[in-house]
């Protein structure tokens, strides 16, 4: 047999227990989710891999029906629909999946029903069974008989199991703006690896350099000493993208960093890394370093973390507010100058916008998490989506809730119910400065209309539920912020402390409202929420003009663009040093 034919012949065998799986799923409780098996991934008919190009089929609240019967559609759009619910059932089991077991129910009535109940879906079932098992059959017939006359037509319509290095080319190919770099070896020096943003944010172009064949190396400076979860699986990820995972003081580390094209050092703390692990080799690889530099708070400002910064090839800053900054306190404070210097603003990953882009993903994400948290589907729910710390401002936007809830009572306004969500929490080791959050909480009797979640690198499925983001960073802001954008995308309006990037992102009055950072900004805010709360119009404009903006500065395609101009500028100043 072919392998052709052993790959349809296959298709054919899946379909069946496919099948089996969506019945499952839409004759569940309602409001539980499937559960997929991780022995079957590739039962799902995927237009990517590891994306989030999920869809779902136009089910009620209850998964049960339809509002549009499948035998009302025409079949290309009956295809099409039962892919996507195959899409969405992976997605959401992947980050929601929260099995249910129905308790038996007793007496002689209600054996009676359950008999007639089960009879019924018996039936139901039976016809439902051979429309899709028609739909799943043309489908992938349609599909095999795709691949024998055209396989690379058929590479874009079915999941295929790629290397790494297959599927990042697939996704990003030679049409990206990096495509230089290729087989350039490029050598990640990370301060730490975290849910925060730096590091995440260099894993990204990690995969973007990898997707156009560069050979990329990953250190991460400061480790704990015992095993961590995050780490582990963080690491795990690269690997399987095929970006190679080293140890910071490790040998193989030194020689990569001596011959690689390029060393990207991430955030200020890694240039600690510099002295401790390359010692008299430090000259050799200054002249080949772009330092990406992410901070705005003060006590980055030393000399044992940043005294190579002028000597390195060049700095990229994430916006002209933090590149000023820069400027002006080494020249102050530490008496060095710094490099040449590249404002390079962020842009929302291919994966977000995909997820951002399909409002029937969207509204079933949003049913779950808002069913999780235990409110409505009316409600009005404002999140801070931070780590929780002070300098996140967590304090003072509940503060500020407090406020505009008084507001509303003392106006008599009628408005539905508002929440606030608080993202970020770490259930596992409450700090302080979380305890107080919680406590102002329960003293104001506030508990059910403040819900806090625990850290996650999935902040889609929270973009999805929420109608209002509030970025509330305090002292100098955030460098950039990239929530912010990821929030835009979702057509979600925010309200924004008017310091940092956030100025260089939210436009005032139009897609968001920005107050003073401080206690001088807990009433603009609260005000600002009691305005979105009661003009629903207002909200949803503004959602849509930040979308727009999105579209026209924030994609994945603007950042490689900004960086590819950095990275030759980079790469041509070290060939000329040596």
């Amino acid at each position: 047999m072919s392998t052709k034919a052993k790959t349809c012949h296959t298709n054919h065998l899946n379909i069946e227990l496919a099948r089996n799986k969506v019945f499952h799923f839409l004759n569940k409780k309602p409001h539980t989710l499937p559960h997929f098996t991780s022995s079957s991934p590739n039962l799902l008919i995927s237009l990517k891999s590891n994306k989030f190009n999920l869809t779902a089929n136009n089910f009620t609240s209850n998964h049960q029906s339809p509002s549009i019967t499948t035998s009302q559609l025409p079949i290309s759009t009956q295809k099409a629909r039962f892919k996507k619910t195959l899409d969405q059932c992976q997605y959401i089991n992947n980050h929601f999946s929260t099995p249910a077991m129905a308790k038996p129910s007793t007496g002689l009535r209600t054996l009676c029903f359950q008999k007639k109940r089960l009879l019924l879906l018996l039936l139901a079932m039976v016809s439902i069974s051979t429309a899709v098992a028609f739909i799943i059959r043309a489908v992938y017939d349609s599909s095999c008989d795709r691949q024998r006359f055209d396989s690379t037509l058929g590479n874009n319509r079915i999941q295929k199991t790629l290397t790494p290095k297959e599927t990042l080319s697939t996704q990003i190919g030679a049409t990206s703006p990096l495509s230089f770099m290729k087989s350039k070896l490029v050598l990640l020096v990370s301060h730490e690896l975290s849910l925060s943003g730096g590091p995440l944010l260099l894993m990204e172009l990690a995969f973007l350099l990898r997707g156009v064949g560069a050979e990329v190396c990953w250190v991460t400076n400061q480790k704990p000493s015992g095993t961590d979860e995050v780490i582990y699986n963080l690491e795990n990820k690269m690997l399987d993208r095929g970006v190679q995972v080293f140890s910071a003081k490790g040998q193989e580390a030194i020689n990569t960093a001596l011959k690689a094209d390029l060393v990207i050092l991430n955030t200020a703390v890694a240039g600690k890394w510099l002295d401790a692990v390359l010692n008299k080799n430090v000259p050799r690889v200054l002249p080949k370093v772009l330092w990406w530099i992410h901070e705005m708070r003060g006590h980055y400002f030393k000399l044992d973390y940043v005294k190579h910064l002028p000597y390195v090839a060049g700095s990229m800053i994430d916006s002209h507010v933090t590149a000023e900054y820069w400027e002006n306190r080494t020249q102050e404070r530490l008496k060095i100058k710094m490099p040449k210097t590249y404002v390079v603003h962020l842009g929302n990953s291919k994966e977000l916008m995909d997820v951002a882009e399909d409002n029937v993903a969207k509204r079933v994400l949003r049913e779950h998490v808002r069913e999780s948290l235990g409110v409505r589907n009316d409600d009005i729910l404002f999140a801070a989506i931070n780590s929780v710390s002070r300098g996140k401002g967590q304090d003072l936007f509940l503060r500020s809730f407090y406020e505009s809830l008084q507001l509303i009572q003392e106006k008599k306004l009628q408005v539905p119910s508002i929440h606030a969500v608080i993202v970020g929490s770490d259930m596992s080791v409450q700090t302080k400065f979380e305890t107080e959050l919680r406590d102002f909480v329960a003293q104001k009797k506030i508990q059910h209309r403040v819900h806090f979640v625990n850290k996650t690198l999935t902040v889609a499925p929270y973009l999805a539920a929420i109608d209002v983001l509030v970025q509330n960073s305090q002292g100098r802001g955030e460098c950039f912020g990239r929530i912010t954008i990821e929030a835009m995308a979702f057509q979600l309006p925010v309200l924004g402390t008017s310091a940092g990037g956030t100025a260089e992102i939210v436009v005032n009055g139009s897609t968001g409202f920005l107050h003073p950072a401080g206690k001088e900004g807990v009433s603009p805010l609260a005000t600002n929420i009691v305005k979105l709360a009661t003009h629903v119009e207002k909200r949803l404009t503004m959602g849509k003009r930040g979308y727009e903006r999105v579209k026209q500065m924030f994609l994945e395609r603007h950042m490689a663009e900004r960086i590819a101009v950095v990275l030759k500028d980079v790469l041509h100043t070290a060939n000329s040093r040596h």
